[in-house]
């Protein structure tokens, strides 16, 4: 799968000489080039390593203004000719010959680049053109005009073949003038196809002969009605046949099209013409081996009449079909299964609509087909999985489910966004490393995206699950999982020795435990080691170079690469060691019958498989010490050989599936279990390329039907001698379009069962922007990468960042371990797992997957399940596997928050009483769940209980210093204290006074003298024991003069301390002595820290409120705060005159001398300036 990486580069343009349109005409890239056709120019560029300009022709003013602007353009397969359409209906045909004039762009390491020269062949007018005509749209009024000048070219013509001509040139006019940016020219490799505005195609040879316009012969005789999506033409088909306008027989009953065509699309490998018509009708035609140009042999298979469709692209390796339509939104089809809808991709869930990016504008498939880009016509560009992950996207990310409008405002600065106006045309390089796009109404340069393909195991290349690979043109970009709290992505650069030679990397693949990466290139094979992170590379550069790697495997310490031979056309595979890569240390050497289409190894055996699906099994046998010391020999033998005859699609991937077997049976003394590893396995696991998994018994050759719709898959049975494997349950994963799904093994009659558990587990699932990767056995996770974009001030675009994401699927292992009734065994498991990150919360999705599985079944089976009471429910399994650990607590209640109150007495009837799991918390001072559980206590055992255990554990917080805790306790003891009003008052009843006073009698031994008064009587007597044991608290605390705690109780607690203070002026919060008071008080706040500042002039706020002028004059000395002194001592000298006694009469309080001098002075002068005024 492919990620974007890097910033974007941009390639320079030349400009156009005074083009009636700013628009590039053509792009595309093959063979490592790149050739643009603008409006007055083509340009050719190397898309290699080096992106340089390597050849342009341009044509001159006279010829732009005599034959008109490049308006379509067409590439030949071999890339030697380019065929231009201009406006004025002139057909260019130009060479592209590659010269010896090599190219020197820096560095001791050559190119390769040679400058291209574009030479111009043939210009010739089309039969039908006339040089008075222009492109541009005619109003319906002007048509007598031109079709008088038409007529006067056409006087040597006779008149049944003129007016057709006539007809045809009108056609071409009206055609061109609406095509936008898509191609209406096709090729093949002697013949060109091009589209009218009438429906019909004209058949134009690449030596500049014309060979006549034919129709789409369509006549529909059934009477089922429309299908808006597929419908088949077999029924009443009459025989599509190709007919020259310029010809004298002409058939009468051919029915042509009232719209134009505007795009066509042609797939040499499907033998399918797709053409467009600007109605949205797309039609989907089949053409013999003979090409264009037996146009006779075209037939219209099938008809997709939506209406809606735009544009559309064709992934022949997937035989899928991708429509963009008006709307926005791009739908596939399965052009194996009668071009059958399969899905639609958007951006509706990401908030932007129609509106925001505009209808799709061009649609371009990777080179092996597995994800897609898309163009809008307004704004932006995404690339998609085919399972519909959104892989890449330059529209910036607002969140899912947002409720910000994305709609772009004028006012906003969005210039950092690639893209913003539009995409106009786009294409993949031949190796999916470069994704080439043009803005809407740009001419002036193309940017360039760089994407990286993720390793994965598809092919003739295999590698381990536990390393997560992502490998672009000169790089690799590893996943760092030793912490998985934090993945991280490491870049590590391939030598420049080697890729500068055999630039790109083609192949990537980890050994078995992730330490050793093999990476192939154009040749040559070099190693990396992960742990020493050095690089083996071939000394012999000759050796080097006759390898061309077309797979990748690893055996143990042993390297299989399967290498072409050019000189004889053939297909072998080599063994190489580890420690040594050279001619000398090669193992064995083993020529294959063809070449290999699926690859794959477990333990000794390895499996490859031909087309059409022949499938060679080797036992692999090593004889003598693997290492540099010693001579080992290497010898391969053939063990089973299948040839299977089907229809289906041919493999993507095959893998080995070991024979499961249950642990305790590993663990016994007989068979040991290296022996069991050893077997040879007898199933494969087969991905096609169709999206089908099936399983392969190699014995009988029968083949069992699993799912479809799946990308990539992994086996994880077997993979691992390790103990702390905790996938080992897993017979294999799979994803795709229905997210992620685990495989078990089964003993009974079905030998494996499918648990889809991204559907019982909603919230689990990656989400459409995280593509899995890889799995981390002895963490129990899947690793998944997502896109993220930063920006910068400095740079015009944003850098695109792939961002590893984990997702654990412990939970799911424990859930079918415990539905197996294997309580121990889930035990072991969850016991391996304490220790992993997120293991808390592996528990606690398993809860509330069970809980919710078991609140959502009918009433009826619930009512069965109740019958059967010896049967312990699932539900009641799960609790009992979580209470052995201490997380049991904290998650059972987080459980119960996340559910309906409804259902919580169902939850607790296996989880235990509310109140005990309340005591247990209380017990061992876990304050913090144990509040949690008050709301739960509330509901199922009452609000009096409720209220009680609350004010119990508020006086246990306050004690603790939980001040923000115990202000969240106070305001449900004051909801609940207004809200409950006790049905009777007898003396059974307990009030919450009465509880507060028999819990803690110590709050109610210094109750001040007025705490009867008014306010107390105006509340209820719940409310007044809350506010005892605050304020019992707060004179714990003045007593003491903790004030940095008083800061923090009355902002937790919101605790009214004006009040108090009022009333504790003269008992706790009185200060004997200044003296004694600003000693003490500043040893208790530190006024060194800013911490201690800002609660010293919260304390001082409050304290003036009330006027309290010992505590002012202690606060405002410690925070010199002299404007308080003064406007304090002015009114009142005799306040002055023993404060200044005692700052000087103190040693300790010589560093207040300063403020006491800047004091005297202002009174000083304040005293001589109200003298003077009197």
């Amino acid at each position: 799968m492919y990620m974007a990486y890097g910033w974007p580069q941009v390639i320079p343009l030349e400009l156009p000489n005074f083009p009636s349109t700013q628009q590039i005409v053509y792009m595309k890239v093959v063979n490592r080039l790149l050739l643009v056709v603008s409006p007055t120019h083509l340009e050719l560029w190397s898309s290699s390593q080096h992106r340089v300009r390597l050849g342009k022709y341009k044509r001159d003013a006279d010829s732009i203004r005599r034959e008109g602007e490049n308006l379509q353009a067409v590439w030949s397969p071999d890339t030697k000719l380019i065929a231009v359409l201009t406006s004025s209906f002139y057909l260019h045909i130009f060479k592209v010959q590659i010269t010896e004039k090599k190219i020197l762009i820096g560095g001791k390491q050559p190119t390769g680049l040679c400058l291209a020269n574009i030479s111009l062949l043939l210009s010739e007018q089309v039969p039908f053109a006339n040089k008075n005509l222009t492109v541009s749209p005619f109003p319906w009024v002007k048509w007598g005009k031109k079709l008088n000048s038409l007529k006067k070219t056409f006087s040597s013509i006779a008149k049944a073949r003129a007016s057709v001509v006539l007809i045809l040139a009108l056609s071409l006019i009206f055609c061109f003038s609406s095509l936008d940016d898509r191609s209406n020219i096709i090729c093949d490799n002697k013949h060109m196809l091009i589209g009218l505005s009438d429906g019909s195609l004209y058949n134009i040879s690449w030596k500049g002969e014309f060979c006549g316009a034919f129709f789409l012969d369509v006549l529909l005789n059934d009477n089922s009605g429309a299908n808006n999506f597929s419908r088949h033409l077999s029924n009443g088909l009459t025989s599509m046949g190709t007919q020259d306008v310029l010809g004298s027989n002409p058939v009468n009953h051919v029915i042509t099209q009232n719209s134009a065509v505007i795009q066509l699309e042609f797939s040499i490998t499907l033998r399918l013409l797709f053409v467009l018509f600007s109605d949205g009708e797309l039609m989907v035609c089949s053409l013999s081996k003979k090409g264009l140009k037996h146009v006779e042999s075209i037939k219209v298979e099938r008809k997709l009449a939506s209406r809606d469709i735009v544009c559309s692209s064709v992934a022949p390796e997937q035989q899928m079909l991708a429509v963009g339509t008006r709307k926005g939104v791009v739908e596939l089809y399965d052009l194996a299964d009668s071009a059958s809808y399969i899905r639609t991709v958007s951006l509706s869930d990401w908030g932007y609509s129609v509106e925001d990016t505009g209808a799709v504008n061009c649609i371009a498939w990777t080179p092996d087909n597995s994800a897609f880009a898309v163009g809008w016509k307004l704004r932006g560009l995404t690339v998609w999985s085919l399972s519909g992950c959104r892989l890449m996207s330059t529209i910036r990310q607002i969140g899912l489910g947002s409720v910000s409008s994305p709609v772009v405002k004028p006012n906003q600065d969005f210039k950092y966004e690639p893209m913003m106006g539009g995409t106009s045309l786009m294409h993949w390089d031949e190796y999916g490393y470069r994704l080439y796009a043009i803005e809407e109404r740009s001419s002036e340069r193309i940017i360039a995206f760089s994407f990286g393909k993720c390793c994965l195991n598809r092919g003739v290349s295999g590698t381990t699950y536990v390393r997560q690979v992502i490998y672009g043109e000169d790089r690799l970009l590893v996943v760092q999982s030793e912490d998985t709290d934090e993945l991280k992505i490491l870049h590590i650069n391939l030598p420049v020795s080697y890729i500068s030679q055999n630039w790109p990397v083609l192949h990537v693949a980890a050994s078995r435990d992730g330490m050793y990466l093999a990476v192939a290139g154009l040749h040559g094979l070099i190693l990396y080691d992960i742990r020493l992170k050095r690089w083996r590379v071939f000394g012999d550069v000759t050796q080097e170079q006759q390898i061309q790697c077309r797979g990748l495997l690893w055996l143990g310490k042993i390297v299989v690469v399967c290498n072409y031979v050019d000189s004889t056309n053939t297909y072998e595979l080599l063994f190489y060691p580890r420690y040594h890569l050279d001619q000398s240390s090669l193992l064995c050497r083993k020529p294959l019958v063809t070449k290999p289409m699926v690859m794959d190894v477990y333990q000794d055996y390895l499996l490859v498989t031909y087309r059409p699906f022949d499938v060679h099994i080797y036992h692999v046998k090593l004889s003598g010490e693997l290492s540099p010391s010693s001579t080992p020999d290497l010898q391969l033998s053939t063990v089973r050989e299948l040839s299977i005859m089907t229809a289906k699609s041919h493999p993507a991937a095959m893998r080995f599936i070991p024979d499961q077997l249950p642990r305790d049976i590993l663990r016994s003394d007989s068979p040991s279990p290296s022996d069991l590893l050893s077997q040879e396995p007898v199933r494969c696991l087969i991905l096609r390329m169709n999206g089908d998994l099936s399983l392969l018994d190699l014995d009988d050759g029968r083949e069992r039907e699993l799912t479809d719709s799946v990308e990539l898959f992994w086996v994880t049975c077997g993979q691992s001698e390790e103990k702390t494997n905790l996938i080992e349950e897993v017979s294999w994963l799979d994803y795709g379009h229905r997210g992620m799904q685990v495989w078990y093994p089964s003993l009974g009659d079905d030998a494996f069962k499918q648990e889809d558990f991204l559907q019982l587990d909603p919230e689990l699932e990656f989400d459409r922007e995280v593509y899995p990767l890889g799995l981390l056995p002895n963490a129990g996770v899947v690793v998944g990468v997502s896109q993220r974009m930063s920006f910068s001030a400095c740079t015009e675009f944003p850098c695109f960042e792939p961002s590893p994401q984990a997702q654990t699927i412990l939970h799911c292992l424990l859930r079918h371990l415990l539905q197996r009734d294997k309580r121990e065994e889930a035990l072991r498991l969850a016991q391996l797992s304490a220790e992993k990150p997120h293991f808390s919360h592996c528990l606690e999705w398993l809860l509330f997957t069970v809980f919710d599985a078991e609140i959502s079944r009918p009433n009826s089976t619930k009512n069965q399940a109740a019958v059967a009471i010896q049967v312990t429910s699932l539900l009641e399994k799960t609790c009992d596997l979580i209470r052995n650990f201490p997380e049991y607590y904290d998650v059972v209640v987080s459980v119960a928050r996340k559910t309906d109150g409804r259902h919580w007495a169902d939850l607790f009837s296996a989880a235990g009483r509310s109140t005990e799991l309340f005591e247990e918390c209380f017990q061992r001072r876990w304050y913090r769940t144990a509040a949690c559980y008050i709301l739960v206590i509330a509901k199922l055992e009452g609000p009096a209980v409720s209220q009680y255990c609350a004010l119990r554990l508020l006086q246990a917080t306050l004690d603790e210093s939980l001040y923000e805790l115990a202000g969240e306790l106070v305001r449900f003891l004051l909801r609940s204290g207004r809200e409950y009003e006790p049905a009777n008052t007898d003396s059974e009843g307990l009030s919450p006074r009465f509880l507060g006073y028999f819990l803690f009698p110590s709050s109610f031994r210094k109750q001040p003298q007025d705490a009867k008064s008014s306010s107390f009587k105006e509340q209820n007597a719940h409310v007044a024991s809350v506010k005892s044991i605050l304020e019992s608290h707060a004179s714990y605390l003045m007593s003491g003069k903790e004030l940095a705690k008083l800061v923090a109780f009355v902002k937790g607690t919101q605790f009214d301390l004006v009040e108090y203070l009022q009333r504790e002026r003269y008992g706790s919060a009185r200060l004997e002595n200044f003296a004694s008071g600003l000693e003490m008080i500043g040893q208790k706040l530190q006024m060194g820290t800013l911490q201690s500042r800002l609660d010293a002039e919260f304390l001082l706020a409050h304290m003036c409120s009330v006027k309290f002028k010992e505590w002012i004059v202690v606060l405002a000395t410690l925070l010199r705060r002299s404007e308080v002194l003064f406007d304090l001592f002015r009114h009142d000298f005799r306040l002055w005159k023993a404060y200044s006694i005692t700052i000087q009469a103190h040693p300790a309080f010589s560093e207040y001398h300063d403020l006491l001098e800047a004091l005297e002075g202002q009174l000083s002068s304040t005293v001589a300036a109200e003298e003077t005024m009197s």
